[in-house]
């Protein structure tokens, strides 16, 4: 799956010389933690992050009474506290790569590009959507962990022996194991009562680690 596909469209976004507390309205308004800023040409000049915004507007220790910090934050740009030149994707860009982008550099979003045009942003909540997407959590039916050998066609054995008892799999992940022989392999299965599920599964895994009604 591509960012193009995940990214929310069409974002809001404010000019360089909004004032902090300007774009702090927007976002309590939005609901939303982070804008991108576009220059007068509407192109990307940088990202600003409601923490951006709250550090930038935090009382420093000074002997200027509270009606001059307040005047002095309120003159306060969003150009002198925003990130330039941000990490950025492309619609196309992999969303496996967008999340190691981010978890790599500590950042909770990037700006989606198409050429110089900003078509979107990519965002954690984005992928938290994704996440319960890929694992099935929306529908019901019975959620069955396994650690299975890593070798050719097991997985495709056990999603066999699962469609012989009538089960079909609604969402499959899996993850690494418990050592580089194994993974684990989390499904969300319907149509077959989890006991008859250990049953037919379990001759084609190490182990059952988890099976649950959901």
């Amino acid at each position: 799956m591509n960012v193009g596909r995940c990214m929310t469209k069409n974002p809001v976004f404010v000019p360089p010389d909004i004032s902090v507390p300007d774009a702090q309205a927007i976002m309590r308004r939005e609901k939303i933690h982070r804008l991108p800023v576009l220059d007068k040409s509407g192109k990307l000049a940088g990202i600003v992050t409601a923490s951006d915004l709250m550090h930038a507007s935090a009382a420093p220790a000074t002997a200027l009474d509270m009606y001059e910090l307040h005047y002095l934050i309120s003159k306060l740009k969003v150009e002198s506290v925003m990130t330039r030149s941000p990490l950025t994707v492309t619609e196309d860009f992999p969303i496996e790569e967008a999340a190691r982008l981010m978890a790599d550099n500590n950042i909770s979003g990037l700006p989606v590009m198409r050429g110089e045009v900003i078509v979107g942003i990519i965002t954690e909540s984005d992928l938290f959507r994704l996440f319960i997407d890929l694992l099935g959590a929306r529908h019901r039916g019975v959620r069955l962990t396994v650690l299975i050998p890593e070798k050719r066609g097991e997985l495709a054995a056990v999603a066999g022996a699962v469609a012989a008892a009538g089960g079909n799999i609604l969402s499959l992940a899996t993850f690494e194991g418990e050592d580089p022989t194994n993974s684990y392999c989390v499904m969300k299965i319907e149509g077959v009562p989890h006991q008859k599920l250990v049953e037919v599964v379990s001759p084609h895994v190490e182990r059952v680690v988890d099976v649950r009604d959901q």
